[in-house]
């Protein structure tokens, strides 16, 4: 292959990596591919979306990591081809604009006036000399430099503002390869993890969302106490959590977390995400006979620890306990009763039991299992617990956010740069006629060419006014 052949070719590969058709396409595929990451549940939340569709969808769905699309390989491609192309097109255009912006015209230039409108000229009746010294003390007041340029009954004036306007598109590009740099930091040295911690007790790692895998943070967090409040229902209210984190067994820091409300410590943020209980210790436990409603008798008792029943014809135990029976009946627990004569009887008796049976009549009326006198002659209530509760803890790292954010920042100052500033360039020329000196305006801009007609239209007018 001849040598102007491969430059042809290499110049041909370098404009298409730099073509704003590439950018255009680019945004598209991101902004389809941001949709299906919308679409389809992310990390934890597809656990419940696998269930509803075929293995086969599901595998392949896998295959391409579309269930942690923001963190796969390809995406990171399409992010990483995006700022190729960005940082390729800046190059090949910064030349000419940074040639514009040094390049400073000559006042005397003629072309500029070509084509004036009527309104952009008038004459006056004095001398050139003292109309060049008027108009020149006149725009010395508005503009900071101007550039002065006399000939042979002539006089012209030049002046300019915003000349970093043309700046603008390139710094919105450095705000968009900031933000891919603050991503890709993020997805490659972030993490999102969980752990749960009991009252009372210290851990030292936490466990990945993605793999699982135990990871070590250098320091502890302690969980103090955990508080909870309940509506009458039973549901959660509110809940909190006391944190203390600690180096080497010393206390460093002491917060409280709460539900929307993260704590930050050492770069990582920590959300107060679940909760539930560590270990019961007691639960008090209240039955009544039909037979005679007067007899009643309180118990306090421990998971999977018999008990008599109160006629001592067998024995019951609480086999499990639910601290939010199906996440909407708050409390519960379930009782297993083996009677001396008979099958076992197991039902589940809730805190609030009232209350549910109000809320879910027909559930609790189809089903025996949440009856509790389903041992006759024998009424279960559940009147209270005591345990140990555990803290459910969402623990994110993130160190490309203050780099996004710095992106951000620099992206509305581009914006500003780009749409609320141009580049205008002004001529005043000054010439003698047979009637007076004319005064002619003109000017040149980069963009809002109406804009600019007004503001040379007000300037021959604000002359006008000065010299007649």
């Amino acid at each position: 292959m001849s040598r102007p052949k491969a430059q042809n070719l290499i110049n041909a590969a370098w404009g298409f990596i730099g073509s704003v058709r590439l950018t255009i396409a680019l945004l598209v595929i991101l902004a389809f591919v941001s949709v299906l990451g919308t679409l389809i549940p992310q990390q934890e939340s597809s656990v419940e979306f696998s269930r509803k569709i075929s293995p086969r969808l599901f595998y392949l769905l896998n295959s391409f990591d579309m269930f942690d699309l923001y963190h796969s390989l390809w995406f990171r491609i399409i992010i990483a081809s995006l700022a190729v192309n960005l940082t390729v097109c800046s190059i090949i255009r910064f030349p000419g604009t940074w040639k514009l912006f040094k390049t400073i015209p000559r006042p005397d230039r003629e072309k500029p006036f070509e084509s004036l409108a009527p309104e952009q000229s008038f004459v006056v009746n004095k001398s050139l000399e003292d109309t060049t010294a008027e108009t020149e003390l006149f725009l010395k007041t508005r503009y900071k430099k101007i550039n002065v340029k006399k000939a042979d009954n002539k006089t012209f004036f030049y002046f300019e503002k915003g000349r970093y306007s043309g700046f603008g598109v390139y710094l919105v590009h450095l705000s968009v390869l900031i933000i891919i740099a603050g991503a890709l930091v993020g997805s490659f040295f972030g993490f999102k993890a969980y752990v749960n911690i009991e009252e009372g007790e210290s851990v030292d790692s936490v466990y990945l969302v993605k793999g699982k895998k135990r990871l070590m943070l250098g320091f502890e967090i302690r969980c103090d106490k955990f508080n909870i409040r309940f509506y009458e229902n039973g549901t959660p209210k509110e809940y909190k959590s006391e944190l203390t984190f600690l180096t080497d067994g010393e206390e460093i820091d002491k917060r409280q977390l709460l539900v929307n409300h993260p704590v930050h410590f050492r770069g990582i943020t920590f959300y107060q995400a679940s909760y539930g209980a560590a270990s019961v210790r007691k639960i008090l436990l209240k039955i009544k006979s039909h037979e005679n409603e007067d007899e009643e008798k309180v118990i306090e008792a421990e998971q999977n620890f018999p008990l008599a029943m109160p006629d001592n014809k067998g024995h019951f135990a609480i086999t499990e306990f639910k601290d939010n029976f199906m996440n909407m009946m708050g409390p519960a627990v379930q009782i297993s009763i083996m009677p001396e004569n008979g099958q076992e009887v197991v039902f589940w008796i809730f805190q609030h039991y009232d209350l549910i049976r109000e809320r879910f009549p027909k559930l609790i009326e189809s089903s025996p299992r949440l009856n509790p006198s389903s041992f006759k002659p024998y009424v279960f209530s559940f009147e209270g617990f005591d345990y140990n509760y555990y803290t459910g803890l969402q623990v994110n790292k993130d160190p490309g956010v203050p780099i996004v954010w710095t992106g951000f920042f620099l992206m509305i100052c581009g914006f500003i740069v780009t749409f609320y500033s141009s580049h205008i360039r002004i001529w005043i020329r000054l010439s003698c006629t047979e009637t007076g000196v004319e005064i002619s305006a003109a000017g040149t801009s980069n963009k809002n060419p109406v804009g600019l007609k007004r503001k040379i239209e007000s300037l021959a007018d604000d002359l006008k006014e000065i010299l007649t």
